[in-house]
């Protein structure tokens, strides 16, 4: 019997105050999810809690049963950003997600989670970031299920693959801040404008298609990843860890619905389709498919 894949819990994409954060955590740690990312990784202003503030709500969370790992800043721009950063590595207690390459540098000789922003695309780039301590990966966001497959099988033997299963996909980073851009005004005086998009700034097309979704210095896509419905092909390929984005409350429900697939008691199609209507965005699964990232799954919102 192959085993079954954990659950991880992706970091808060969206600038949400303390409060939020808490009520969001406080839902996590009575959760189906057994691995849980916390930290800012789209922009370092962004600070709803001190280190030790984080290490308090990580601390918190551990002691609930769960695997605690910190998400690192997927551009780091300034010398301050690379010393918060080295003060997340020497932790001592919690594993890190490094999501640019100064923290792969940083954090050589302890293990480390490459996020999807490395650009991983072949194997010897799994050999070489192993070497330097990547214990677990993530596929890029445009990666279909060939491409993802040939390289889970020809990954170290040490080494593990994470899967994105539900969730906004993130599709580019800049030194710009989108939202203060749209809203004409400087970044340095932003105003923590993104604040007042809790769940990103929706951007359509002239046919008033939703398109993406502004969110500081990151855009994501406006449609939600769901690959639910290939669960079967993503278990028989042993993937070890299944993600879930923590950009919405109802993650938590779609966390439950990938717990009862993986334990035999709800068929992937059924709980694709109860996942469409768990938001309302769109959903899809075109990357997977080797198709536009767009492409509306085959489960369609009734």
């Amino acid at each position: 019997m192959n085993p079954t894949p954990r659950l991880s819990l992706g970091p808060v994409p969206y600038f949400w105050g303390e409060k939020q954060l808490r009520s969001f955590y406080d839902s996590a740690a009575n959760s189906a999810f057994e691995i849980i990312y916390l930290g800012e990784m789209v922009c370092a202003k962004r600070r709803p809690f001190s280190f030790e503030g984080w290490l308090a709500l990580a601390r918190d969370l551990a002691s609930a049963g769960k695997t605690v790992i910190f998400s690192t800043l997927a551009l780091l721009e300034a010398g301050s950003e690379l010393g918060f950063l080295k003060r997340l590595i020497a932790n001592g207690e919690f594993m890190i997600e490094a999501n640019d390459v100064a923290a792969i540098q940083l954090a050589r000789g302890h293990p480390f989670v490459g996020g999807s922003t490395l650009n991983i695309y072949n194997p010897r780039t799994l050999e070489v970031l192993a070497a330097q301590g990547l214990v677990r990966w993530m596929p890029p966001t445009e990666l279909g299920s060939g491409p993802t497959e040939a390289l889970h099988q020809a990954r170290p033997a040490n080494v593990q693959t994470e899967l994105p299963v539900w969730g906004r996909m993130p599709l580019a980073w800049s030194a710009r801040c989108y939202t203060a851009r749209h809203l004409d005004r400087a970044k340095d005086q932003c105003g923590f404008c993104c604040s007042e998009y809790p769940e990103g700034l929706l951007v359509h097309t002239q046919e008033e298609q939703r398109f993406l979704v502004l969110n500081g210095t990151q855009v994501t896509s406006a449609t939600r990843l769901n690959l639910l419905e290939h669960l079967p092909q993503i278990l028989a390929s042993k993937v070890e860890v299944l993600r879930l984005a923590g950009d919405h409350p109802a993650v938590f429900e779609a966390g439950k619905l990938v717990r009862t697939v993986l334990d035999g008691q709800l068929d992937a199609s059924t709980a694709a389709q109860q996942a469409v209507h768990l938001t309302s965005d769109d959903d899809s699964d075109g990357y997977w498919l080797g198709q536009p990232g767009m492409m509306t799954a085959g489960v369609p919102r009734d």
